[in-house]
């Protein structure tokens, strides 16, 4: 006996590792295979036994370890941006902050005692 109901959605999950990678999220997923995002996560569920959440952030993880590693390249060539930027996310170093040109000077305040029996 035939089965019923709708196809099974054939999912190239390559193309969905690529797009989990550069952070995409699961709708942005589903419209370029041109899918609901229901679809989508039946389908890991079906193929990869996890919730699709889980399945993209371990994914997404993979794109972060390699965006960092491009960013420690390119400060390792020499780009200074990048060499600054991290030495602020990395190292606690911070732009000086400029002092005041004029520091505040002190304000005097005199106090007299009035006799109000004398008023």
């Amino acid at each position: 006996m035939a089965k019923r109901g709708p196809k099974e959605a054939q999912i190239d999950w390559v193309q969905v590792d690529k797009m989990c990678k550069i952070q995409c999220t699961g709708e942005e997923i589903a419209s370029v295979l041109s899918m609901d995002y229901d679809t989508l996560q039946r389908a890991c569920k079906r193929d990869h036994t996890i919730k699709f959440a889980d399945y993209s952030a371990q994914k997404r993880m993979g794109g972060k370890a390699s965006l960092r590693r491009n960013q420690w390249k390119s400060a390792e060539g020499g780009n200074s941006t990048m060499l600054i930027w991290l030495g602020k996310q990395y190292l606690g170093q911070m732009d000086k902050i400029p002092e005041e040109e004029s520091s505040p000077q002190p304000v005097e305040i005199k106090v007299s005692v009035v006799d109000a029996a004398k008023h």
